[in-house]
C-alpha cells in the first residue's frame, strides 16, 4: 500500500486526487489489514477537513467506504466508528445546490435534504434499492410507505420544537444513511445466534434531539427472511458503549414484525415500582413492562377516583371528622391522591424537552411520595400513643403539630436535595429491560439523593409502622388467650383478617414489597408492589370507608332515598349512643381518677375513628373493623 500520499490538501483538485488513489487502493479491500485500513480512514478524514465537500468528492468517499465494507471484518473493527463518522461528516459538509442531494454506492446510500429548522416539515425517506431513493417533505400529517421499500422512516414536524432558537437555525439539513449490511456495526456482546438487519440512520445537522412529543417510526426490510424461531428487537448504535460502540435499544420497541420486515417506534412505559426500585436497574423484559404499566396506570386511576370519594365522604359529613385518626386519614388521602395524579402525568410530561418542567414534576412526585410515607408514620405514632401507651394525645394543637411534621419535614428534604443540585431531579433513562429497552421518566437522577432522600426515609417510617403493627398483633393475641369468653360472638377469622388487612393498608406496609425485589424474586415482588401500591387508594376506601357501618349510615341517611334511606334518629343511632354512654361509665369506674378524662377521650378517638383501622362492634358501629384496637385499649386501662 502506498505511503507517499500527501498529509494535507488545500484544493478540491487535491481532494479528488487523494480520493481517486484511495478508491483504487480499496478495490480489493479484503487484502487490507487493520493498520492499512486505519491509514485509509486517516486520509479520508484529511480529505473532509475543509468546511465543504463537493458532490464529486463526496461520492468518491462514499464509494471508498463501500469498498472497505467488503473487506475483512476483523480489519474493519478498529476503524468502524471512524468510518461511520466519515459518512456523517460527508452529509454535514456536502454542498446541496438544490433542496436535496443523494450519494449512492453498492453498500452505502447517503441522502441529504435542506430544511427550515424553525418550521420543520414532515419528512419521509424511502429506499427501494441503492439506485432508487425517495426523500421528500409531506404537507399532510401522515405518510404512506411502500411495502417494497428496503428501509423507510418519517420525521414528524415537531422534531425541532424542543430546540433552542440558535439550534433551530443550525438545523438546516436532515440526512439519512442506509447501510445494506452491518459490516461497520459489529458488537462483541451479541452472540452468534443474533442477526443484524441492514442499518438505517437519520440525523438533523449533528444535533442531539430527544424527548420527542411524537414518536418516530421506522421500518427495515430483512434482506433474507428471518426464521420464525427468532424474535425481533429494535436498536441503535451507541458509540459510547464498551469504548468501541455497541447496540442499544433504550427507548425503542417493536411495533410489528414479520419474517420480512420489522417496524419500530419509541414509547414511554413506566411501572409504579420505579418509585422505590432499590436496585435502580429494573431487569424485566418488554412484555412484563407493558403488563406492569397497564396495572400501574389502571390502578392509579382507580385509586385517584376512590381517594376523591373518600375525601368527599369525610369532608361532607362532620360526624365522621370529629376525632384525630379520621383527620390523619384525610391528610393521608390528600397526599396519596396528589401522588397518584403526579405519577399519572409524569410519563407524559417526560416526553417534553422543557428541562424545568421535568425538574418540577420530579420535585413534586418526590414530595408527595414522602408525605404519603410521613402520614402513614404519623398514623402509627398516634396509634402507639393512644392505644398501646394508653396516652391520649391531649396536647394543645395536636393536629397542627402533626400537620407541620406531615407536610413540613418532606418539604425540607426535597428543598435540601434541589438546593444541593437542581440536576438531582430530571429525566432518568429508566429500566434496562432484558431486550435492551428503557424508558424516560422524571425522577431523582442522582443515586445518592435517591438512597438518602427516598430509601433511608422510607426505611425509618417503615420500621416504625412495622413495629406498631407487631405490637398490636401481639397484644391482640394475648387478649384472645386471656379472655376467650369475652370475644364478640359474631367475630370470626375473616373479620380479623379484614381488620389486619385494613391496618396493613393504612400503615403503608405494602411498600415493603420493594425490600424483597432482588435477584430471582425481583419479578414476583415487583408485580405485588405495583398491584398493591397503585391500588392503595382503592383499598383505603374499601377498608376505611365502604365497610364502616357508621360511614354507610351517613350515606344512607343523607344520600339515599326510598327504602335505603335511614332517618337521622334511627334505632341504631339511639342504641349506639346508649352503648357509648355505658362504656364511658364502665371505664370511669374501673380507671384511676386522674385518668378519667383522658381515658374517655381515648375511647372516643378509637370508637368513632374512621381513620383508625378497627371499630368496636359493640360501640359506634357493627363493622367490627376497630374492635381489636379498642379491646387492647380497654385491657390496658383496666390492668
Amino acid at each position: 500500500m502506498s505511503t507517499t500520499i500527501a498529509e494535507t490538501t488545500t484544493s478540491q483538485e487535491a481532494q479528488e486526487k487523494l480520493a481517486n488513489e484511495l478508491l483504487n487502493q480499496t478495490q480489493n479491500a479484503s487484502q487490507l489489514n487493520s493498520s492499512q485500513v486505519a491509514k485509509v480512514v486517516g486520509i479520508l478524514e484529511k480529505i473532509l477537513d475543509g468546511p465543504f465537500v463537493s458532490k464529486a468528492v463526496g461520492q468518491k468517499v462514499i464509494n471508498i467506504v463501500s469498498n472497505l465494507m467488503k473487506g475483512n471484518s476483523v480489519a474493519l473493527s478498529a476503524s468502524a466508528n471512524r468510518l461511520v463518522q466519515v459518512v456523517e461528516d460527508v452529509g454535514l459538509k456536502l454542498i446541496v445546490p438544490g433542496d436535496r442531494q443523494i450519494l449512492s454506492s453498492g453498500s452505502v446510500v447517503l441522502a441529504v435534504r435542506s430544511v427550515d429548522g424553525t418550521n420543520f416539515p414532515l419528512t419521509s425517506f424511502n429506499i427501494f434499492n441503492t439506485d432508487n431513493v425517495q426523500i421528500r417533505a409531506i404537507s399532510g400529517s401522515r405518510t404512506k410507505r411502500s411495502g417494497s421499500a428496503l428501509g423507510s422512516v418519517s420525521l414528524p414536524s415537531s422534531l425541532t420544537a424542543g430546540l433552542s432558537p440558535e439550534e433551530q437555525q443550525l438545523a438546516n439539513r436532515v440526512q439519512f444513511t442506509f447501510y445494506t449490511k452491518p459490516a461497520l456495526f459489529q458488537d462483541d456482546a451479541l452472540n452468534n445466534q443474533t442477526l443484524v438487519s441492514p442499518v438505517l440512520a437519520a440525523s438533523v445537522a449533528n444535533l442531539s434531539i430527544r424527548n420527542l412529543a411524537k414518536n418516530i417510526q421506522f421500518t427495515i426490510r430483512n434482506v433474507n427472511p428471518v426464521n420464525e424461531n427468532y424474535s425481533a428487537s429494535c436498536a441503535f448504535w451507541d458509540l459510547s458503549r464498551s469504548g468501541r460502540g455497541g447496540w442499544s435499544s433504550a427507548g425503542c420497541f417493536v411495533v410489528s414484525t414479520t419474517p420480512e420486515e420489522t417496524t419500530c417506534s419509541c414509547n414511554h412505559l413506566t411501572s409504579f415500582a420505579i418509585l422505590l426500585d432499590l436496585s435502580r436497574e429494573g431487569m424485566v423484559d418488554r412484555q412484563h413492562a407493558e403488563i406492569l404499566t397497564f396495572i400501574t396506570y389502571i390502578g392509579c386511576g382507580i385509586s385517584a377516583i376512590f381517594l376523591a370519594l373518600t375525601l368527599l365522604t369525610y369532608l361532607l359529613f362532620d360526624k365522621l371528622l370529629r376525632d384525630i385518626p379520621a383527620k390523619i386519614l384525610v391528610q393521608l388521602c390528600i397526599s396519596l391522591l396528589f401522588l397518584n395524579l403526579v405519577f399519572l402525568l409524569d410519563g407524559w410530561l417526560a416526553l417534553y424537552p422543557a428541562v424545568g418542567l421535568c425538574i418540577s414534576t420530579a420535585f413534586f412526585l418526590h414530595y408527595f411520595l414522602l408525605t404519603s410515607f410521613t402520614w402513614a408514620g404519623l398514623e402509627a405514632l398516634h396509634m402507639y400513643l393512644s392505644i398501646v401507651r394508653v396516652f391520649t394525645p391531649y396536647l394543645s394543637r395536636y393536629m397542627l403539630k402533626f400537620s407541620l411534621i406531615g407536610w413540613g419535614v418532606p418539604l425540607l428534604v426535597v428543598i435540601i436535595i434541589i438546593s444541593v443540585d437542581k440536576d438531582n431531579y430530571g429525566v432518568v433513562t429508566y429500566g434496562k429491560y432484558t431486550d435492551g429497552t428503557s424508558d424516560d421518566f422524571c425522577w431523582l437522577r442522582n443515586d445518592i439523593a435517591f438512597y438518602v432522600g427516598v430509601v433511608a426515609y422510607f426505611l425509618v417510617i417503615f420500621a416504625l409502622c412495622l413495629l406498631v403493627f407487631i405490637i398490636v398483633m401481639v397484644q391482640l393475641n394475648r387478649i384472645k388467650k386471656q379472655n376467650p369468653q369475652n370475644q364478640p360472638p359474631n367475630r370470626g377469622v375473616m373479620t380479623d383478617l379484614r381488620s389486619i388487612a385494613g391496618l396493613v393498608v393504612l400503615l403503608g406496609l405494602t411498600w415493603g414489597f420493594a425490600l424483597f425485589a432482588w435477584g430471582p424474586l425481583y419479578l414476583p415482588f415487583v408485580y405485588l408492589f405495583s398491584i398493591f401500591n397503585s391500588l392503595q387508594g382503592f383499598f383505603v376506601f374499601i377498608f376505611h370507608c365502604a365497610v364502616k357501618e357508621n360511614v354507610r349510615r351517613q350515606w344512607r341517611t343523607y344520600l339515599c332515598c326510598g327504602k335505603l334511606r335511614l332517618a337521622e334518629n334511627s334505632d341504631w343511632s339511639r342504641t349506639a349512643t346508649q352503648n357509648r354512654r355505658n362504656l364511658s361509665v364502665t371505664t370511669a369506674t374501673t380507671s384511676a381518677p386522674h385518668l378519667t378524662s383522658r381515658s374517655s377521650s381515648v375511647i372516643s378517638d378509637s370508637t368513632n375513628s374512621n381513620g383508625s383501622v378497627f371499630a368496636d362492634s359493640r360501640i359506634s358501629d357493627n363493622s367490627n373493623s376497630d374492635a381489636i384496637l379498642n379491646e387492647i385499649h380497654r385491657r390496658n386501662l383496666s390492668s
